[in-house]
C-alpha cells in the first residue's frame, strides 16, 4: 500500500454513524457493528478535527424533493413523522465527542448541496478530507465524489467503513482507489493514526 501524504489543513468527515443505521430499523447496516470500534478509535484520537454528518429524513414523503418523494413513499416508516426522533442521533460512543467534534445535518446522500459545508471548510483552509462511516457505496461514495469535484483531496480509511452489501462495498473501494487515484488515497486506521499526531 502506498504511504499516504497529507499536506495543509485537513478534517475527518465521519459519515452518518447514526442510531437508525446501527439499531433494529429497516435501514440497519448489519456489519456497522464491526466498524464502530474502529470509527470510535479514529474519532476519539482527533475529535477537534472531526465533523459528523447526520442523514435527516423528511417529516413526510411530500416534504421531500422530486424523486425523493417516491423513495420515501417506499420508506415511509423512516420519515420523521414515524421514526423515533432519537434514532437520527449519532451512536452514543460518538455523540459524547461533540464538542469538540462538530455536527452537520444533511437531507441527501451527499453533504454538499445544503448548509454550506464546502464554504465552512474552505474558510478554515481545509484542503484534505479523511472519510470514515457508512455506507461505503452510498453516502460515503457520494461524499467522496462530491469532495473531488469541489477540489478537495480525499483519504478513505478502508477499515473504518461499513455497508450492507459486501460486493458493492468492495467495488466502491476499487473504484475510488483506481479510477480516482489521482485525487483519492486509500489507507487503514492504523496507518492514519500512526501519522495523525504530526498532522494535528
Amino acid at each position: 500500500m502506498t504511504e499516504i501524504h497529507i499536506e495543509g489543513q485537513w478534517r475527518h468527515l465521519c459519515v452518518d454513524m447514526q442510531r437508525m443505521f446501527a439499531e433494529d430499523t429497516p435501514w440497519r447496516v448489519p456489519w456497522m457493528e464491526r466498524a464502530i470500534p474502529i470509527v470510535v478509535r479514529l474519532a476519539r484520537a482527533i475529535p477537534a478535527h472531526t465533523i459528523f454528518t447526520r442523514f435527516q429524513p423528511p417529516v413526510t414523503p411530500d416534504a421531500a424533493q422530486g424523486a425523493w418523494q417516491d423513495y420515501y413513499r417506499h420508506w415511509w416508516m423512516m420519515t420523521r413523522s414515524h421514526l423515533e426522533p432519537e434514532l437520527t442521533d449519532l451512536i452514543p460512543e460518538l455523540a459524547e465527542l461533540t464538542p469538540p467534534a462538530r455536527l452537520f445535518d444533511k437531507a441527501t446522500y451527499s453533504p454538499w448541496f445544503q448548509g454550506g459545508l464546502a464554504n465552512i471548510l474552505r474558510a478554515e483552509g481545509v484542503t484534505t478530507l479523511v472519510l470514515s462511516g457508512g455506507e461505503t457505496d452510498v453516502c460515503v461514495m457520494a461524499t467522496g465524489l462530491g469532495a473531488i469535484d469541489l477540489g478537495f483531496k480525499v483519504v478513505v480509511v478502508k477499515d473504518a467503513l461499513c455497508s450492507a452489501i459486501d460486493l458493492t462495498h468492495d467495488a466502491s473501494l476499487t473504484l475510488m482507489g483506481t479510477r480516482f487515484s489521482a485525487q483519492v488515497q486509500l489507507t487503514t486506521s492504523e496507518e492514519f493514526l500512526n501519522i495523525q499526531a504530526s498532522l494535528s
